[in-house]
């Protein structure tokens, strides 16, 4: 049996982001929960990390729920909903509930796990 190795033009062209359609009643219908790409998930995890790249910073948990979800709920397209800091807080003062349902998917989705968030948060 020989193996067949991907060529970078491969990898690079694969469609490899996950989608779930997740109804929100709270919000009256459904949103598109992307997977967070490589990148999009460094970033994210990036608010969490001090300037020395090892303690957490002091904001911990606050706002958690509310920039992961605005990471991660795209239009039909794919392109992200929520594009500024202030359209992501005020998507952290709708309902707790609907909040969480959209990030365990995200999370899930993107190979997040409550480890991680412990070891981001420092709890």
């Amino acid at each position: 049996m020989t193996t067949t190795y991907l060529s970078a033009d491969q990898i690079l062209g694969a469609d490899d982001l996950a989608y779930e359609d997740v109804p929100v009643p709270e919000w009256g219908g459904t949103v598109r929960v992307r997977e967070l790409p490589g990148t999009e998930r460094d970033k994210f995890e990036a608010q969490f990390v001090g300037k020395d790249g090892a303690s957490i910073r002091a904001e911990g948990l606050e706002g958690f729920r509310a920039r992961l979800a605005a990471a991660a709920i795209v239009d039909a397209d794919g392109k992200p909903l929520f594009r500024s800091a202030a359209e992501t807080k005020r998507l952290g003062e709708k309902s707790a509930t609907a909040l969480q349902r959209v990030v365990d998917v995200a999370m899930r989705l993107s190979g997040l796990t409550g480890q991680d968030v412990e070891d981001l948060t420092g709890n």
